[in-house]
């Protein structure tokens, strides 16, 4: 039995080791979480006339997992940290986002890679996947000039901290 079969699927959100054991098996893991998500989507957006569309009550109240969930699902490359918490690949980080439901994604990568070079066009690549499945996403520049994108779900959708 593999560590994904033991532990259970976790998407990838930049912040961890590099993805371990074959690419396909993880890309079938990826592939059937994200059919999940979709099928969560069309059974409780049922008033929507598109439910696929927009994220489920149920992905906005696990924003961080949706989100690395829909960046890996597009194919992105999460970024990845060793063991002593060095970046030791270039790609996508996900983390929570200062206000409830809010995810924060960086672009980043071990020094002298270029990350910050390629942010601003990776992060709008980011940014068109997850407007295509519903989440609004605005890009920004933080402190020392670095871009990010902010995303959130859309106006209207229930959020973790409304009732």
């Amino acid at each position: 039995m593999g560590a994904e079969e033991e532990t259970g699927f976790e998407p990838a959100t930049g912040e961890g080791p590099p993805l371990p054991g074959p690419a396909d098996r993880r890309a079938a893991s990826v592939r059937t979480a994200f059919a999940g998500v979709l099928q969560i989507r069309r059974l409780t957006n049922t008033g929507h006339p598109a439910p696929e569309s927009v994220p489920a009550p149920w992905e906005t109240h696990r924003a961080v997992r949706a989100v690395a969930l829909t960046l890996e699902a597009s194919g992105l490359i999460a970024s990845a940290v060793d063991a002593s918490g060095q970046r030791t690949v270039t790609g996508y980080r996900v983390t929570a986002g200062t206000a409830p439901g809010t995810t924060r994604v960086e672009w980043l990568g071990p020094p002298g890679s270029g990350a910050a070079h390629e942010e601003e066009a990776e992060l709008t690549r980011c940014a068109a996947v997850l407007r295509e499945w519903g989440w609004t996403a605005l890009l920004y520049r933080g402190p020392r000039r670095r871009r990010f994108l902010e995303v959130e779900p859309p106006a209207g959708a229930p959020r973790p901290d409304s009732r």
